[in-house]
């Protein structure tokens, strides 16, 4: 069932309320931000899609057919806004990381992996842990990643994430078990010294 802010915001949206707008950024912008960063892996990149999401909801908001909720909607084309600027930036960009080198020391130049937090001295197991995570999650087919981001990082329900890839749930189930048996073995030397959770 929807909820009554949501119905209003689509209604105040289909209604032609310019004002709609600021309010669908400050209630969506930064999920949508923090989604489209998860598969960008830059921040610049990640403000360019979820305005670009922003604006097509806005636009194409008569085409929300209310079958799931408004957040399912906005994450698939989240998703979907995501996986074309990654195609984008491989299709015009081949082997650019790979071939782009630092000119005084002639090293191959690579993307920053972002720390997400400073580590004390006495949590450099769980630092090593989350290095650990991040790389396996980066290596992962988006196949099984996608699921595991949007369910045991984004928190959404096996209902909002399916929605999300537009599969079915089973099939969203699957991959996400897949997924996480990957993680397990990636992280198969953390299990006896420090608990995921």
């Amino acid at each position: 069932m929807r909820q009554p802010a949501e119905q209003e915001l689509i209604g105040r949206m289909q209604a032609g309320d310019n004002t709609a707008v600021s309010d669908l950024a400050s209630t969506y912008g930064p999920r949508i931000h923090q989604l489209a960063f998860r598969y960008l892996k830059n921040w610049e990149d990640a403000e360019e899609v979820t305005q670009d999401v922003l604006m097509k909801v806005h636009r194409k908001i008569d085409a929300f057919r209310g079958d799931s909720a408004l957040s399912s909607w906005i994450y698939r084309i989240t998703f979907n806004a995501a996986m074309s600027r990654l195609r984008e930036f491989k299709q015009n960009l081949p082997n650019a990381i790979e071939k782009s080198s630092d000119e005084e020391t002639g090293q191959p130049l690579k993307r920053e992996v972002i720390d997400w937090a400073p580590l004390a001295d006495e949590d450099m197991l769980r630092g090593e842990m989350r290095q650990a995570l991040v790389r396996a999650l980066k290596e992962m087919p988006v196949l099984y990643r996608a699921p595991v981001i949007l369910r045991d990082v984004q928190g959404l329900s096996t209902e909002e994430a399916s929605a999300v890839l537009h599969v079915k749930e089973q099939t969203l189930k699957s991959r996400l078990h897949r997924g996480r048996l990957m993680l397990r073995e990636q992280l198969a030397d953390f299990s006896t010294g420090l608990s995921l959770h």
